[in-house]
């Protein structure tokens, strides 16, 4: 979507025992952001996801843990995209926002990825342990 065309809804649609994830998950598109920028913040996601997996194992992960704390300026990264997105809409917390839009291709990054991971809901957040596998 850009600047004057309609918002559109995007379908969910549901990954399987086919699929990276251990159990069936739900993932959602995003809107706002153009697919190319879509597929900067998942290549820069999927590096990450890569690093943690090879650095700590056998641990779980958010999109907090890997974007967040330390590395919450994302100035000079693909995912300031989602940011101005929800900054130029005049959302209240323009943070909190891209942060969900984040959650969301993290989750389809990791729902793409060839090894499989284990998935949980807690405190509010989507988290992932990557299955050895």
């Amino acid at each position: 979507m850009y600047a004057g065309e309609p918002a559109r809804q995007l379908p969910d649609y549901v990954l399987g025992e086919k699929m990276s994830f251990i159990n069936t998950e739900v993932i959602r598109g995003i809107t706002g952001v153009s697919e190319e920028d879509q597929a900067s913040i998942k290549s820069f996601l999927q590096g990450a996801v890569y690093c943690w997996c090879k650095n700590r194992k056998d641990e779980w992960f958010s999109l907090r843990d890997l974007m967040g704390g330390e590395n919450f300026y994302w100035q000079g990264t693909p995912l300031i995209s989602l940011y101005e997105k929800h900054e130029a809409k005049g959302s209240e917390d323009p943070v909190k926002d891209a942060g969900k839009d984040a959650g969301w291709l993290l989750k389809a990054v990791i729902g793409s990825d060839l090894r499989q991971f284990d998935t949980k809901k807690e405190d509010l957040i989507r988290k992932y342990r990557w299955a050895g596998e």
